[in-house]
């Protein structure tokens, strides 16, 4: 998928007879995975928005479809086309960062959005703009820990824990901030699997229908976002052993607030697609202004559950 976009800018004269024309910015990016769920479609959508809306700006916007050699090609060409900056959704943290190091060698400034590289990689970058995903996984913890002290069963609760894909930065820290926070908050609380969905709901719903034929006693459920958790909630609907199962995500999906809304789905992390896209651009774009920005440049996701999710609109995707 590759769509263009450019807006002609005006050149403007000053007062005092000096012309200064503003600078076009050329700024190419490429996409995780957007067919795979309705975060990175959303994301797509409101980036061309946040582009079209910048005269400044011409964007390519290209689309890895998950596939690491595509996204790999795809920043070759991308450097090919000399654009002025680069923002890259990795398809995995570690494989990308020779052609990020190429990127960087080309003089070409890139913005990493969403999910982080690899440290290895952070010196061929000029920042980071998304979610703070271990963050996210702590909170995550957080919610599962007090939901479990309100049932009083925090002291013999048995979790399972289904991760995103594999190799994807998102998905280890996401499961690192709950693995680390879960026995800070609730050291009694046993974590009986981990298993990856992939992000995928159709693939989560199996891994917890194998988890519900394997374990007897399951009291909680933690999944890498609301997508996977909704799969894992479908599976012991299914098994008809979904009271008394406390589900929680780390991204709030439209369907786990529905969930959570009839009262089958606990809590999660809300986080804005529209929010990421739109600090993505503008981090390139200050970037290229020379502004100083933080290289961690995180925008704040808070916890969301059944007990305060009138507090916040139902997520668009």
């Amino acid at each position: 998928m590759k769509t263009a976009l450019k807006v002609a800018l005006a050149c403007s004269t000053a007062l005092i007879g000096t012309a200064a024309a503003a600078q076009d910015m050329t700024i190419g990016i490429t996409q995780n995975n957007v067919g795979v769920d309705s975060y990175q479609t959303t994301y797509e959508q409101a980036f061309i928005a946040a582009a079209e809306a910048n005269p400044d700006v011409e964007v390519v916007v290209l689309d890895a479809g998950g596939d690491v050699a595509r996204q790999l090609a795809q920043i070759d060409d991308l450097i090919q086309q000399e654009v002025d900056a680069m923002i890259i959704w990795p398809t995995n943290g570690e494989a990308v960062i020779p052609a990020v190091r190429r990127a960087s060698q080309a003089d070409i400034p890139v913005v990493i959005t969403n999910s982080n590289i690899a440290e290895a990689g952070f010196d061929f970058i000029s920042a980071f703009s998304g979610p703070d995903n271990v963050t996210q996984g702590s909170r995550s913890a957080e919610i599962m820990c007090d939901r479990f002290k309100e049932l009083g069963i925090e002291d013999e609760a048995k979790v399972v824990h289904i991760t995103g894909q594999p190799g994807y930065t998102t998905a280890i820290e996401r499961a690192q901030g709950f693995n680390d926070r879960l026995p800070e908050v609730c050291p009694n609380v046993e974590q009986i699997d981990e298993q990856p969905g992939d992000w995928n709901r159709e693939k989560s719903q199996q891994v917890m229908e194998a988890f519900l034929v394997q374990y007897d006693d399951i009291d909680g459920v933690y999944s890498g976002d609301d997508n996977m958790g909704v799969g894992a909630m479908n599976a012991a609907i299914a098994a008809d052993r979904v009271d008394g199962i406390t589900f929680v995500g780390a991204t709030n999906f439209a369907v786990g607030y529905d969930a959570m809304a009839e009262g089958t789905y606990w809590g999660s992390i809300y986080q804005s697609p529209v929010d990421d896209a739109e600090a993505a651009l503008q981090t390139a774009i200050d970037v290229l202004n020379g502004e100083d920005v933080p290289f961690l440049n995180y925008f704040d996701t808070p916890k969301i559950t059944q007990d305060n999710m009138d507090e916040f609109t139902k997520p668009v995707f």
